[in-house]
């Protein structure tokens, strides 16, 4: 989905431009969360129009049971697939990538606000890899005391020694959000923001023609209308050709990093069909074939398996258990000294970690980055949850104190990603009652826990029965950018997702096994 950021203002208003199912939308008033829509009457009629699916189609038995079989064969047709649990490495037997039966509603302001916003993020994000001496300072009581992003960000220190030898800068990430809904009131707040890996672009761009063909069946044709377009996979696809293209080698490929189980490959197939569209031609490898057959040439080339490698598009990487041996972390060394294209380069992976994201929501800090841009940084600072320190010192021990004391509003976060790593409730005593005294407490941050309201919906996985679901709903935005030395030569929102899971769950995303592909409906 294309965005672009309009110069100007209106008073002390900011003015985005989004393409919306092909119309052109401004959003006033973004920094402070008000939106008028403005532009063609009809555009902002029909944002408005759609409604939630009505309580006698959600409730109708033999009308769920038609539609879930209907919905099931839909994915198959459109290709939302996953290989199965079983087989992770063969496409003889896959299945369908569990969805809901139903899209979500999502309040259509705080929507357009994530997508207005998107562009502020990857600038933000793409400003913070360069600064070195922030990233050092953020980081510096998280590399005490995490081994894996001490080695992260030993990598990152050997690359500025060196001198980077790529000035081209890809980035890929998603900015992920929940509604807070406390006080009735629907409330955009960042979870976080992925700059490594963020996945399901690829089947996200295939899901709105289910929902669509879904609620015609249940006869809600005007919702129908509703479902916006999305293709991630082609805005993502943009950008990686974009660098490709600044790299300059026609012969050289993309190679996609990936994982030794592979049961979301269909996810990045979508992407690499765009890139073989444009005839850029691609390859899947792994750490152990980087090592095994990986070297430099003396301009700092990258070779891989005979192939010169204009662009590592990583999707494996971010978790420690990836790096099994120092093999795998000399693989990560050689192509990050080399002249490819990284997605993400070392320091971008730095810039997502949660302790950075701590760190931007103290005051003055965002400001920092946009010092002569106060409606940016009143765009971004709209979007933070409270964010709190557990460094060793007063203001983290009032943090360990404020949230032993009240655990149930909170969500204490380690440095790890890829889903079901963080902790709630009488989990966070527990931990923090063994950590509170020791610098091994730096290794976390507290989140104010966010409290979406649950809508009703069906979660369709394989296997799995078909019943009424209290669900919560998480937003994500894409971007997309690429820098060339200190040139933007591309910065757009690509698109969205949605993951809808059962309230009963308080983490996990898609790959972890709990929450499910969605789409949102407008309202």
């Amino acid at each position: 989905m294309p965005h672009d950021t309009v110069s100007g203002k209106a008073a002390s208003a900011t003015r985005e431009v989004v393409n919306f199912r092909n119309t052109h939308v401004v959003l006033v008033d973004l920094g402070m969360g008000h939106l008028t829509l403005t532009g063609e009457p009809e555009a902002a009629v029909k944002v408005g129009m759609a409604q939630a699916v009505p309580d006698d189609v959600m409730i109708n038995a033999d009308l769920i049971k038609d539609l879930a079989d209907v919905a099931k064969d839909q994915v198959l047709l459109q290709g939302v697939l996953m290989r199965v649990q079983e087989s992770p490495n063969s496409s003889e037997v896959v299945t369908y990538a569990p969805f809901t039966l139903f899209p979500s509603p999502v309040p259509k302001a705080v929507f357009l606000q994530a997508l207005a916003v998107q562009t502020h993020y990857n600038t933000l994000v793409d400003k913070i890899s360069q600064d070195q001496d922030f990233l050092k300072e953020a980081l510096a009581s998280t590399i005490a005391v995490d081994d894996f992003a001490a080695r992260l960000f030993r990598i990152h220190e050997q690359i500025l020694k060196e001198g980077r030898s790529q000035s081209i800068v890809l980035g890929l990430n998603r900015s992920d959000y929940m509604l807070d809904q406390k006080d009735g009131a629907s409330s955009l707040r960042q979870m976080e923001i992925n700059t490594f890996a963020a996945s399901f672009g690829g089947l996200s761009s295939r899901l709105p023609d289910v929902h669509r063909h879904i609620l015609k069946v249940a006869g809600q044709l005007k919702q129908s209308q509703n479902i916006l377009d999305n293709n991630p996979a082609a805005g993502l696809a943009k950008g990686i050709a974009k660098a490709w293209e600044l790299y300059g080698s026609d012969k050289a490929v993309v190679m996609f990093l990936v994982e030794e189980k592979q049961r979301n490959i269909f996810d990045h197939r979508f992407i690499e069909n765009e890139l073989w569209m444009r005839n850029i031609p691609t390859v899947r490898k792994q750490f152990d074939d980087v090592y095994n057959t990986g070297f430099l040439d003396q301009d700092k080339r990258l070779f891989v398996d005979g192939h010169e490698v204009a662009v590592v598009y990583f999707r494996n990487g971010y978790m420690p258990q990836t790096y099994t041996s120092e093999q795998t972390w000399d693989a990560r060394l050689l192509m990050e000294r080399s002249r490819a294209v990284k997605c993400p380069d070392i320091s971008t992976h730095l810039a997502g970690t949660k302790k950075v994201q701590q760190v931007l929501a103290r005051p003055g800090v965002l400001e920092k980055f946009f010092p002569d841009q106060p409606e940016v940084v009143e765009q971004i600072r709209a979007t933070f949850a409270g964010l709190y320190t557990l460094d060793m010192g007063p203001e983290g021990d009032q943090t360990v104190a404020m949230a032993l004391a009240a655990p149930d509003q909170f969500v204490l976060k380690p440095e790890r990603e890829g889903g079901g790593n963080n902790f709630y409730g009488s989990e966070i005593c527990q931990v923090l009652e063994g950590v509170k005294d020791s610098t091994e407490r730096m290794a976390y941050i507290l989140m104010d826990k966010i409290e979406p309201k649950p809508v009703k919906n069906y979660l369709l996985k394989r296997d799995a029965p078909l019943q009424i679901t209290n669900c919560l709903s998480e937003l994500g935005t894409f971007g997309a950018y690429v820098r060339q030395g200190k040139n933007m030569v591309m910065n757009e929102c690509v698109g969205h997702l949605l993951r809808t899971k059962s309230s009963e769950h308080s983490d996990g995303g898609v790959a972890a096994g709990v929450a499910v592909l969605d789409n949102p409906l407008l309202i």
